[in-house]
């Protein structure tokens, strides 16, 4: 069932609109889940493996591509938000300056904003960059699940031990970050992190509109993934 469920939804989504600073935001309501994480680190990868398309996000070799906010209709009411990378793009500090500006007002004042996925390569780690916006969400009470991509460049064993690195990590910081391995390549953890981000846009089951906290709480798809998912965040966002 919950596979079926998957098939049927994300192959809608669309591209939307894209935007340079906070006025040209689409309107606030609904449910958006946000994708963040270093310029070539696999965001944009990770998205489109997420939703089932091969070329909804841009991929390109070169670091810095996403320059803008671009938004992608799942259907009228849900979005998927991909997040201009950071850290390696080589661009004027005015462009840089006002990348931060809207980042703030998005995390910090986007209601409908249900959650992030954080993409992070399983070869470099946590950098201080990466620590840097995992404090920007929590300071905006936004629930985070970090994927670590790239996970077919190392053996098993390595990915376990990297993932079991990051895990310490985070709980040494007393984040409530959930953090699993991921693979656009060979496909590994897509099926997890496409239920979170299903249940985050509440299409995975029933929810409780008065309470986006409790969102995928109850639902089937949610159960099923917590044998795979430690930690598995919520929203506490209100709606907008």
């Amino acid at each position: 069932m919950r596979t079926q469920v998957i098939d049927i939804f994300f192959p809608e989504v669309t591209f939307l609109l894209s935007v340079d600073t906070p006025e040209q935001l689409p309107p606030d309501h609904g449910a958006e889940v946000a994708f963040a994480g270093r310029s070539n680190a696999g965001k944009s990868s990770a998205l489109n493996a997420i939703a089932g398309r091969r070329t909804l996000a841009r991929t390109s070799k070169t670091p810095g591509r996403t320059r803008l906010i671009n938004f992608f209709a799942v259907n009228p009411s849900c979005r998927l938000v991909d997040l201009p990378g950071y850290g390696y793009a080589k661009v004027p500090a005015s462009v840089r300056e006002r990348w931060q500006e809207s980042m703030a007002v998005f995390l910090n004042q986007r209601r409908c904003l249900r959650g992030a996925i954080m993409v992070v390569d399983i070869r470099q780690l946590l950098t201080p960059l990466d620590s840097q916006m995992l404090t920007w969400c929590q300071n905006a009470r936004l629930p985070v699940h970090l994927l670590l991509s790239k996970s077919d460049k190392l053996s098993r064993g390595a990915a376990a031990r990297a993932l079991a690195a990051v895990r310490k990590t985070l709980d040494e910081t007393g984040m409530a970050v959930s953090v699993q391995l991921f693979s656009a390549n060979n496909r590994e953890g897509v099926s997890e992190a496409r239920t979170l981000v299903l249940d985050w846009l509440g299409a995975a089951g029933n929810q409780d509109k008065k309470s986006p906290g409790n969102k995928g709480r109850e639902s089937g798809a949610y159960k099923q993934s917590r044998k795979n998912l430690r930690d598995f965040p919520r929203s506490g966002r209100r709606s907008g």
